[in-house]
Protein backbone atom coordinates (compact mmCIF):
# COMPACT_ATOMS: atom_id res chain seq x y z
CA UNK A 1 0.00 0.00 0.00
CA UNK A 2 1.41 3.34 -1.19
CA UNK A 3 1.52 6.43 1.51
CA UNK A 4 -0.87 7.69 -1.08
CA UNK A 5 -3.14 5.34 -0.83
CA UNK A 6 -2.59 4.77 3.33
CA UNK A 7 -3.66 8.54 3.73
CA UNK A 8 -6.97 8.38 1.27
CA UNK A 9 -9.59 8.52 4.31
CA UNK A 10 -7.43 10.82 6.90
CA UNK A 11 -8.50 13.77 7.56
CA UNK A 12 -5.58 15.86 7.34
CA UNK A 13 -4.98 19.68 7.75
CA UNK A 14 -1.80 19.44 5.41
CA UNK A 15 0.64 16.89 3.82
CA UNK A 16 3.76 17.84 2.17
CA UNK A 17 6.91 15.21 0.21
CA UNK A 18 6.64 12.48 -1.61
CA UNK A 19 3.56 10.09 -1.33
CA UNK A 20 4.38 7.08 -3.62
CA UNK A 21 6.18 4.86 -1.33
CA UNK A 22 5.52 2.05 -0.19
CA UNK A 23 4.28 1.60 3.86
CA UNK A 24 5.58 -1.30 5.50
CA UNK A 25 4.76 -0.58 8.70
CA UNK A 26 3.16 2.03 11.45
CA UNK A 27 4.76 3.41 15.06
CA UNK A 28 4.98 5.29 17.85
CA UNK A 29 7.92 4.44 18.82
CA UNK A 30 11.18 5.72 17.12
CA UNK A 31 13.24 3.40 17.97
CA UNK A 32 10.86 1.09 15.95
CA UNK A 33 11.02 2.89 12.71
CA UNK A 34 13.11 1.20 9.98
CA UNK A 35 12.71 1.98 6.02
CA UNK A 36 9.39 1.95 4.68
CA UNK A 37 7.98 2.83 8.35
CA UNK A 38 5.48 5.83 8.86
CA UNK A 39 6.00 7.34 12.03
CA UNK A 40 3.56 9.13 14.34
CA UNK A 41 4.02 11.56 16.96
CA UNK A 42 2.50 11.74 20.08
CA UNK A 43 2.48 13.58 22.69
CA UNK A 44 2.79 11.39 25.86
CA UNK A 45 2.79 11.61 29.81
CA UNK A 46 6.45 11.29 29.69
CA UNK A 47 8.24 12.00 26.19
CA UNK A 48 6.38 14.43 23.56
CA UNK A 49 7.21 12.19 20.28
CA UNK A 50 7.31 15.61 17.72
CA UNK A 51 10.89 15.50 19.35
CA UNK A 52 12.07 12.63 17.85
CA UNK A 53 10.59 13.67 14.26
CA UNK A 54 13.99 14.18 12.48
CA UNK A 55 15.51 10.58 14.19
CA UNK A 56 12.56 9.08 12.63
CA UNK A 57 13.27 10.69 8.93
CA UNK A 58 17.25 9.58 9.32
CA UNK A 59 15.70 5.72 10.34
CA UNK A 60 14.39 5.70 6.96
CA UNK A 61 10.35 6.58 7.54
CA UNK A 62 8.77 7.40 4.18
CA UNK A 63 6.08 9.71 5.88
CA UNK A 64 6.04 11.15 9.60
CA UNK A 65 2.49 12.20 10.94
CA UNK A 66 2.38 15.63 13.47
CA UNK A 67 -0.06 17.44 14.91
CA UNK A 68 -1.15 20.78 13.31
CA UNK A 69 0.53 23.00 15.88
CA UNK A 70 4.07 21.10 15.50
CA UNK A 71 6.57 23.30 15.51
CA UNK A 72 9.64 22.61 13.16
CA UNK A 73 12.07 22.79 15.69
CA UNK A 74 13.96 19.89 14.18
CA UNK A 75 13.01 19.87 10.58
CA UNK A 76 13.27 17.74 7.71
CA UNK A 77 16.38 17.46 6.34
CA UNK A 78 16.14 16.72 2.32
CA UNK A 79 12.50 15.72 0.59
CA UNK A 80 12.70 11.55 1.10
CA UNK A 81 10.20 11.80 4.27
CA UNK A 82 6.28 13.25 3.60
CA UNK A 83 5.25 15.73 6.53
CA UNK A 84 1.80 14.70 7.16
CA UNK A 85 -0.11 17.36 9.61
CA UNK A 86 -2.99 16.56 11.47
CA UNK A 87 -5.92 17.40 14.14
CA UNK A 88 -5.52 14.23 16.69
CA UNK A 89 -2.18 12.40 15.87
CA UNK A 90 -3.11 9.51 18.33
CA UNK A 91 -6.54 9.18 16.69
CA UNK A 92 -4.66 9.24 13.24
CA UNK A 93 -2.55 6.52 14.53
CA UNK A 94 -5.59 4.13 14.97
CA UNK A 95 -7.04 4.95 11.63
CA UNK A 96 -3.63 4.46 9.96
CA UNK A 97 -3.30 1.17 11.71
CA UNK A 98 -6.55 -0.20 10.97
CA UNK A 99 -6.23 0.27 7.26
CA UNK A 100 -2.89 -0.86 6.98
CA UNK A 101 -4.01 -4.34 8.61
CA UNK A 102 -7.14 -4.53 6.22
CA UNK A 103 -9.44 -3.11 8.47
CA UNK A 104 -10.04 -5.95 9.98
CA UNK A 105 -12.99 -5.27 12.74
CA UNK A 106 -15.12 -4.87 9.25
CA UNK A 107 -14.79 -8.48 9.10
CA UNK A 108 -15.70 -9.25 12.84
CA UNK A 109 -18.41 -9.39 14.86
CA UNK A 110 -17.02 -6.94 17.69
CA UNK A 111 -18.25 -6.50 20.71
CA UNK A 112 -17.17 -4.07 23.32
CA UNK A 113 -17.36 -4.08 26.95
CA UNK A 114 -16.84 -0.75 28.98
CA UNK A 115 -17.48 -0.11 32.77
CA UNK A 116 -15.65 0.37 35.78
CA UNK A 117 -16.25 -3.84 37.25
CA UNK A 118 -17.51 -6.78 35.27
CA UNK A 119 -15.80 -6.19 32.21
CA UNK A 120 -13.41 -9.63 32.50
CA UNK A 121 -16.61 -11.79 33.63
CA UNK A 122 -18.91 -10.44 31.02
CA UNK A 123 -16.19 -10.78 27.89
CA UNK A 124 -15.27 -14.73 29.57
CA UNK A 125 -18.89 -15.41 29.76
CA UNK A 126 -19.90 -13.92 26.28
CA UNK A 127 -16.78 -15.78 24.73
CA UNK A 128 -18.11 -18.60 26.53
CA UNK A 129 -21.52 -18.44 25.03
CA UNK A 130 -20.39 -17.45 21.72
CA UNK A 131 -18.49 -20.36 21.14
CA UNK A 132 -20.97 -22.98 22.24
CA UNK A 133 -23.13 -21.53 19.51
CA UNK A 134 -19.83 -22.45 17.11
CA UNK A 135 -18.26 -19.42 16.67
CA UNK A 136 -14.77 -18.66 16.54
CA UNK A 137 -13.89 -16.19 19.11
CA UNK A 138 -10.53 -13.95 20.03
CA UNK A 139 -10.50 -12.08 23.42
CA UNK A 140 -8.55 -9.11 24.34
CA UNK A 141 -9.11 -7.97 28.35
CA UNK A 142 -7.51 -7.95 31.63
CA UNK A 143 -6.37 -11.49 31.99
CA UNK A 144 -4.96 -11.86 28.30
CA UNK A 145 -5.77 -11.53 24.76
CA UNK A 146 -6.42 -14.61 22.91
CA UNK A 147 -7.06 -15.50 19.32
CA UNK A 148 -6.74 -18.69 17.60
CA UNK A 149 -4.20 -21.13 19.27
CA UNK A 150 -2.19 -17.84 20.73
CA UNK A 151 -2.66 -16.50 23.71
CA UNK A 152 -0.90 -13.81 25.19
CA UNK A 153 -0.01 -11.70 28.68
CA UNK A 154 -2.19 -8.56 28.40
CA UNK A 155 0.06 -5.23 28.13
CA UNK A 156 -2.76 -3.44 28.81
CA UNK A 157 -6.46 -3.81 29.40
CA UNK A 158 -7.09 -2.76 25.70
CA UNK A 159 -4.17 -2.53 23.80
CA UNK A 160 -2.19 0.47 22.36
CA UNK A 161 -3.13 0.95 18.77
CA UNK A 162 -0.88 -0.78 16.24
CA UNK A 163 -0.79 -4.04 18.58
CA UNK A 164 -4.69 -3.96 18.71
CA UNK A 165 -5.12 -4.07 14.76
CA UNK A 166 -2.24 -6.45 14.22
CA UNK A 167 -4.34 -8.92 17.13
CA UNK A 168 -7.47 -8.26 15.15
CA UNK A 169 -5.79 -9.20 12.02
CA UNK A 170 -4.17 -12.54 13.62
CA UNK A 171 -7.42 -13.02 14.41
CA UNK A 172 -9.45 -12.65 10.67
CA UNK A 173 -6.01 -15.09 9.56
CA UNK A 174 -6.97 -17.59 12.38
CA UNK A 175 -10.55 -17.66 10.97
CA UNK A 176 -12.60 -15.46 14.04
CA UNK A 177 -15.74 -14.36 13.10
CA UNK A 178 -16.16 -12.67 16.10
CA UNK A 179 -14.23 -10.50 18.77
CA UNK A 180 -15.10 -9.72 22.52
CA UNK A 181 -13.07 -6.86 23.96
CA UNK A 182 -12.93 -5.07 27.44
CA UNK A 183 -12.84 -1.39 26.25
CA UNK A 184 -10.78 0.73 29.09
CA UNK A 185 -11.27 4.15 29.63
CA UNK A 186 -7.80 4.68 28.88
CA UNK A 187 -8.36 3.26 25.27
CA UNK A 188 -11.56 5.52 25.07
CA UNK A 189 -10.02 8.48 25.84
CA UNK A 190 -6.22 7.92 24.26
CA UNK A 191 -8.41 6.69 21.33
CA UNK A 192 -6.60 3.54 21.19
CA UNK A 193 -9.57 2.27 19.55
CA UNK A 194 -10.10 4.27 16.51
CA UNK A 195 -10.19 2.45 13.45
CA UNK A 196 -12.71 -0.18 14.97
CA UNK A 197 -16.35 -0.40 14.62
CA UNK A 198 -18.27 -2.38 17.44
CA UNK A 199 -21.48 -4.38 16.80
CA UNK A 200 -23.24 -4.47 20.12
CA UNK A 201 -21.67 -2.46 23.38
CA UNK A 202 -21.99 -2.88 26.80
CA UNK A 203 -21.69 -0.64 29.97
CA UNK A 204 -21.58 -2.37 33.18
CA UNK A 205 -21.18 0.32 35.79
CA UNK A 206 -19.60 3.27 36.61
CA UNK A 207 -17.83 3.90 40.00
CA UNK A 208 -14.77 5.92 41.26
CA UNK A 209 -11.70 4.27 39.65
CA UNK A 210 -8.59 6.32 37.60
CA UNK A 211 -9.20 9.56 38.87
CA UNK A 212 -5.48 10.05 38.62
CA UNK A 213 -5.57 10.12 34.79
CA UNK A 214 -9.48 11.37 34.58
CA UNK A 215 -9.01 14.14 37.32
CA UNK A 216 -13.37 13.97 37.99
CA UNK A 217 -16.17 11.28 37.89
CA UNK A 218 -17.49 13.39 34.93
CA UNK A 219 -14.72 12.71 32.53
CA UNK A 220 -14.12 9.34 33.59
CA UNK A 221 -17.66 8.80 32.29
CA UNK A 222 -17.40 11.05 29.00
CA UNK A 223 -14.68 8.73 28.12
CA UNK A 224 -16.96 5.63 28.92
CA UNK A 225 -19.84 7.15 27.40
CA UNK A 226 -17.61 7.70 23.41
CA UNK A 227 -17.83 3.79 23.20
CA UNK A 228 -21.56 4.13 22.43
CA UNK A 229 -21.56 7.64 20.33
CA UNK A 230 -18.27 7.49 18.32
CA UNK A 231 -16.58 3.65 18.05
CA UNK A 232 -20.47 2.21 16.42
CA UNK A 233 -21.81 3.68 13.34
CA UNK A 234 -18.20 4.69 11.02
CA UNK A 235 -20.01 2.94 7.95
CA UNK A 236 -17.95 -0.18 7.62
CA UNK A 237 -20.37 -2.22 8.54
CA UNK A 238 -24.23 -2.60 7.61
CA UNK A 239 -25.41 -5.64 10.37
CA UNK A 240 -27.93 -4.57 12.96
CA UNK A 241 -26.41 -3.14 16.26
CA UNK A 242 -27.06 -2.85 19.44
CA UNK A 243 -26.27 -1.12 22.85
CA UNK A 244 -26.93 -3.18 26.25
CA UNK A 245 -26.84 -0.79 29.12
CA UNK A 246 -26.78 -1.59 32.98
CA UNK A 247 -30.60 -0.25 34.22
CA UNK A 248 -29.45 -0.76 38.24
CA UNK A 249 -26.71 1.65 37.28
CA UNK A 250 -27.86 5.55 37.62
CA UNK A 251 -25.46 6.54 34.41
CA UNK A 252 -27.03 4.40 32.78
CA UNK A 253 -30.40 6.84 31.55
CA UNK A 254 -27.47 9.21 30.26
CA UNK A 255 -25.79 6.23 28.15
CA UNK A 256 -29.36 5.72 26.41
CA UNK A 257 -29.95 9.33 26.25
CA UNK A 258 -26.96 9.68 23.91
CA UNK A 259 -26.33 5.56 22.55
CA UNK A 260 -26.71 5.92 18.43
CA UNK A 261 -27.97 2.57 18.35
CA UNK A 262 -30.72 0.36 19.10
CA UNK A 263 -30.82 -0.18 23.03
CA UNK A 264 -31.31 -2.86 25.76
CA UNK A 265 -31.35 -2.56 29.10
CA UNK A 266 -30.49 -4.98 31.69
CA UNK A 267 -30.58 -5.51 35.50
CA UNK A 268 -31.79 -6.78 38.63
CA UNK A 269 -34.12 -4.04 40.26
CA UNK A 270 -34.89 -1.88 37.75
CA UNK A 271 -37.72 -2.15 34.83
CA UNK A 272 -35.64 -3.64 32.72
CA UNK A 273 -35.93 -4.81 29.12
CA UNK A 274 -33.72 -8.00 29.95
CA UNK A 275 -34.54 -8.99 34.00
CA UNK A 276 -33.45 -11.18 36.47
CA UNK A 277 -35.59 -12.36 39.11
CA UNK A 278 -36.29 -15.22 41.86
CA UNK A 279 -32.63 -15.40 42.61
CA UNK A 280 -31.20 -17.79 45.15
CA UNK A 281 -27.72 -17.33 46.17
CA UNK A 282 -25.53 -20.18 47.41
CA UNK A 283 -21.40 -20.74 47.61
CA UNK A 284 -22.40 -23.95 45.01
CA UNK A 285 -23.71 -21.25 42.84
CA UNK A 286 -26.61 -18.98 41.50
CA UNK A 287 -30.06 -19.69 40.39
CA UNK A 288 -32.27 -17.41 38.74
CA UNK A 289 -34.92 -16.51 35.88
CA UNK A 290 -34.91 -14.30 33.35
CA UNK A 291 -36.86 -12.07 31.77
CA UNK A 292 -35.73 -10.97 28.05
CA UNK A 293 -37.41 -9.89 24.77
CA UNK A 294 -36.93 -13.60 23.69
CA UNK A 295 -38.53 -14.90 26.70
CA UNK A 296 -37.92 -17.21 29.69
CA UNK A 297 -34.95 -18.24 30.18
CA UNK A 298 -33.92 -20.46 33.68
CA UNK A 299 -30.28 -19.97 34.47
CA UNK A 300 -28.77 -22.39 37.01
CA UNK A 301 -25.14 -20.97 36.99
CA UNK A 302 -21.45 -21.71 38.62
CA UNK A 303 -20.53 -18.10 39.79
CA UNK A 304 -21.51 -16.75 42.89
CA UNK A 305 -22.63 -13.25 44.10
CA UNK A 306 -25.30 -11.19 43.02
CA UNK A 307 -23.16 -8.93 40.86
CA UNK A 308 -22.25 -12.20 38.82
CA UNK A 309 -25.78 -11.85 38.05
CA UNK A 310 -25.52 -9.32 36.53
CA UNK A 311 -22.55 -10.03 34.87
CA UNK A 312 -24.77 -12.58 33.46
CA UNK A 313 -27.52 -10.51 32.08
CA UNK A 314 -25.09 -9.03 30.05
CA UNK A 315 -23.51 -11.93 28.55
CA UNK A 316 -27.06 -13.16 27.91
CA UNK A 317 -28.11 -9.89 26.33
CA UNK A 318 -24.69 -10.46 23.87
CA UNK A 319 -25.74 -14.21 23.09
CA UNK A 320 -29.08 -13.25 21.96
CA UNK A 321 -28.27 -10.05 20.00
CA UNK A 322 -26.11 -12.55 18.16
CA UNK A 323 -29.18 -15.14 17.31
CA UNK A 324 -28.33 -17.60 20.31
CA UNK A 325 -31.37 -19.70 20.89
CA UNK A 326 -32.91 -19.84 24.59
CA UNK A 327 -31.88 -23.86 25.50
CA UNK A 328 -28.31 -22.89 24.05
CA UNK A 329 -28.10 -19.91 26.29
CA UNK A 330 -29.17 -21.84 29.74
CA UNK A 331 -26.78 -24.65 28.71
CA UNK A 332 -24.15 -22.64 27.82
CA UNK A 333 -24.19 -20.46 31.11
CA UNK A 334 -24.17 -23.34 33.35
CA UNK A 335 -20.65 -24.94 32.19
CA UNK A 336 -18.95 -21.39 32.85
CA UNK A 337 -17.12 -22.63 36.32
CA UNK A 338 -15.19 -19.85 37.35
CA UNK A 339 -13.40 -16.76 35.50
CA UNK A 340 -9.54 -16.55 36.15
CA UNK A 341 -8.87 -13.91 39.68
CA UNK A 342 -13.05 -13.90 39.96
CA UNK A 343 -14.53 -15.20 43.22
CA UNK A 344 -11.97 -17.55 42.37
CA UNK A 345 -11.90 -20.41 45.50
CA UNK A 346 -9.26 -21.77 46.02
CA UNK A 347 -9.44 -25.74 48.01
CA UNK A 348 -7.18 -27.21 49.58
CA UNK A 349 -9.20 -29.40 51.69
CA UNK A 350 -9.25 -26.91 54.45
CA UNK A 351 -12.19 -26.48 56.51
CA UNK A 352 -12.90 -23.00 55.52
CA UNK A 353 -13.38 -21.06 52.30
CA UNK A 354 -10.65 -18.80 50.85
CA UNK A 355 -11.66 -16.98 48.09
CA UNK A 356 -9.05 -15.11 45.36
CA UNK A 357 -10.82 -11.55 43.78
CA UNK A 358 -9.48 -9.04 41.81
CA UNK A 359 -11.87 -5.97 43.36
CA UNK A 360 -9.45 -3.41 43.56
CA UNK A 361 -12.37 -0.58 44.11
CA UNK A 362 -14.96 0.88 46.57
CA UNK A 363 -17.46 -0.76 44.58
CA UNK A 364 -16.01 -3.96 43.74
CA UNK A 365 -14.90 -4.55 47.18
CA UNK A 366 -18.51 -3.93 48.05
CA UNK A 367 -20.47 -6.11 46.12
CA UNK A 368 -17.27 -8.89 47.01
CA UNK A 369 -17.99 -8.45 50.56
CA UNK A 370 -21.69 -8.44 49.88
CA UNK A 371 -21.64 -11.45 48.28
CA UNK A 372 -19.83 -13.07 50.94
CA UNK A 373 -21.92 -12.06 53.51
CA UNK A 374 -25.23 -13.48 51.99
CA UNK A 375 -23.63 -17.03 51.36
CA UNK A 376 -21.48 -17.45 54.72
CA UNK A 377 -22.19 -18.72 57.96
CA UNK A 378 -19.02 -17.73 59.54
CA UNK A 379 -16.74 -14.75 59.84
CA UNK A 380 -15.46 -12.95 56.99
CA UNK A 381 -12.02 -12.17 56.77
CA UNK A 382 -10.48 -9.83 54.23
CA UNK A 383 -6.77 -9.27 53.17
CA UNK A 384 -6.39 -6.21 50.69
CA UNK A 385 -4.47 -2.88 49.61
CA UNK A 386 -4.42 -0.49 47.71
CA UNK A 387 -1.90 0.04 44.37
CA UNK A 388 0.39 2.96 44.19
CA UNK A 389 1.09 5.69 41.80
CA UNK A 390 -2.93 5.54 40.94
CA UNK A 391 -6.14 6.78 42.17
CA UNK A 392 -5.54 7.97 46.03
CA UNK A 393 -8.98 8.66 47.07
CA UNK A 394 -10.00 5.43 47.00
CA UNK A 395 -7.81 4.24 49.63
CA UNK A 396 -9.45 5.24 52.68
CA UNK A 397 -13.02 4.70 51.33
CA UNK A 398 -11.53 1.32 50.67
CA UNK A 399 -10.31 1.06 54.12
CA UNK A 400 -14.04 1.70 55.48
CA UNK A 401 -15.80 -0.38 53.14
CA UNK A 402 -14.06 -3.50 54.18
CA UNK A 403 -13.69 -2.52 58.46
CA UNK A 404 -17.52 -2.19 57.89
CA UNK A 405 -18.35 -5.49 56.31
CA UNK A 406 -15.96 -7.98 57.29
CA UNK A 407 -15.45 -9.51 61.01
CA UNK A 408 -11.30 -8.76 60.59
CA UNK A 409 -9.39 -6.82 57.84
CA UNK A 410 -5.70 -7.42 57.16
CA UNK A 411 -4.13 -4.29 55.40
CA UNK A 412 -1.65 -5.08 53.37
CA UNK A 413 0.75 -4.06 49.81
CA UNK A 414 -1.06 -4.32 46.84
CA UNK A 415 1.29 -3.33 43.44
CA UNK A 416 2.75 -0.15 45.90
CA UNK A 417 5.18 0.36 42.75
CA UNK A 418 7.06 3.81 43.34
CA UNK A 419 5.33 4.91 46.56
CA UNK A 420 6.40 3.68 49.97
CA UNK A 421 4.37 1.02 51.21
CA UNK A 422 3.82 2.52 54.56
CA UNK A 423 2.12 5.54 53.01
CA UNK A 424 -0.19 3.75 51.05
CA UNK A 425 -1.39 1.88 54.31
CA UNK A 426 -1.46 4.68 55.99
CA UNK A 427 -3.77 5.98 53.95
CA UNK A 428 -5.92 3.30 53.94
CA UNK A 429 -6.09 2.94 57.83
CA UNK A 430 -6.97 6.44 58.04
CA UNK A 431 -10.72 5.32 56.33
CA UNK A 432 -10.91 3.12 59.17
CA UNK A 433 -9.89 5.34 61.98
CA UNK A 434 -12.82 7.63 60.83
CA UNK A 435 -15.14 4.91 61.71
CA UNK A 436 -16.78 5.26 65.29
CA UNK A 437 -15.93 2.37 66.94
CA UNK A 438 -18.98 0.17 66.70
CA UNK A 439 -18.93 0.38 62.75
CA UNK A 440 -15.47 -0.80 62.26
CA UNK A 441 -14.49 -4.70 62.76
CA UNK A 442 -10.86 -5.26 64.20
CA UNK A 443 -7.98 -4.98 61.79
CA UNK A 444 -3.93 -4.77 61.62
CA UNK A 445 -1.73 -3.77 59.23
CA UNK A 446 1.27 -6.42 57.80
CA UNK A 447 2.87 -4.72 54.37
CA UNK A 448 4.22 -7.69 53.37
CA UNK A 449 1.41 -9.70 51.36
CA UNK A 450 2.81 -13.02 51.80
CA UNK A 451 2.90 -12.35 55.61
CA UNK A 452 -0.36 -11.04 55.62
CA UNK A 453 -2.19 -14.01 53.53
CA UNK A 454 -0.24 -16.44 55.86
CA UNK A 455 -1.36 -14.04 59.00
CA UNK A 456 -5.17 -14.17 57.58
CA UNK A 457 -5.19 -17.94 57.01
CA UNK A 458 -3.89 -18.54 60.76
CA UNK A 459 -6.86 -16.68 61.60
CA UNK A 460 -9.48 -19.10 59.76
CA UNK A 461 -11.62 -21.50 61.21
CA UNK A 462 -14.28 -23.87 60.22
CA UNK A 463 -16.89 -21.67 58.36
CA UNK A 464 -15.24 -19.17 57.96
CA UNK A 465 -14.78 -17.35 54.49
CA UNK A 466 -11.41 -15.77 53.91
CA UNK A 467 -11.28 -13.33 51.08
CA UNK A 468 -7.61 -11.83 49.20
CA UNK A 469 -8.46 -8.94 47.42
CA UNK A 470 -7.42 -6.47 44.68
CA UNK A 471 -4.99 -8.65 42.50
CA UNK A 472 -7.36 -11.61 41.37
CA UNK A 473 -5.33 -13.27 38.49
CA UNK A 474 -2.30 -11.09 38.46
CA UNK A 475 0.94 -13.05 38.86
CA UNK A 476 3.46 -10.99 39.90
CA UNK A 477 3.79 -7.66 42.31
CA UNK A 478 5.46 -4.19 41.62
CA UNK A 479 7.75 -3.04 43.84
CA UNK A 480 9.69 0.24 43.11
CA UNK A 481 10.28 -0.01 39.34
CA UNK A 482 10.75 -4.48 39.93
CA UNK A 483 8.17 -6.88 38.71
CA UNK A 484 8.74 -9.64 41.17
CA UNK A 485 6.53 -12.99 40.85
CA UNK A 486 3.79 -13.27 43.60
CA UNK A 487 0.46 -15.02 42.87
CA UNK A 488 -2.48 -14.61 45.74
CA UNK A 489 -3.79 -18.20 44.42
CA UNK A 490 -0.53 -19.43 45.14
CA UNK A 491 0.84 -18.05 47.97
CA UNK A 492 -3.24 -18.81 49.30
CA UNK A 493 -2.60 -23.02 48.79
CA UNK A 494 1.11 -22.33 50.44
CA UNK A 495 -0.52 -21.48 53.80
CA UNK A 496 -3.60 -23.30 53.66
CA UNK A 497 -0.77 -26.92 53.18
CA UNK A 498 1.35 -25.49 55.73
CA UNK A 499 -1.16 -24.38 58.67
CA UNK A 500 -3.02 -28.14 57.85
CA UNK A 501 0.29 -30.04 57.73
CA UNK A 502 1.26 -28.39 61.47
CA UNK A 503 -2.12 -30.06 62.86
Amino acid sequence: MTLRELLASLDMVLSEGDLQPEVLSITEDSRQVKPGSVFVAIKGEHYDGHQFVRQAQQQGAVGVVVEEDFERHAPLVGGATALIKVKNSRKALGLLAAKLSGLPSAHLHMVGVTGTNGKTTVTYLAKSLLEAQGHRVGLLGTVGYVFGTEHRAASHTTPASVELQDMLKAMVNAGSDAAVMEVSSHALALDRIAGCEFDIVVFTNLTQDHLDFHHTLDDYFQAKLRLFTECVDSGQKTRPKRALVNADDERGPLILQHCSIPTWTYGLHAHADIRAEAIRLSMGGTDFQVNSPHGLLTIKSQLVGEHNVSNMLAAIGIALEMGMTVPMIEQAVQSVANVPGRFERINEGQPFTVVVDYAHTEDALYRLLRAAKAITEGRIITVFGCGGDRDAGKRPKMGQVAARHSDVVIVTSDNPRTENPHTILTQIEQGIKALRPEERCSYQIIADRAEAIHAAVSEAKGGDLLLIAGKGHEDYQILGTQKIHFDDREEARKAIQRQMSSR
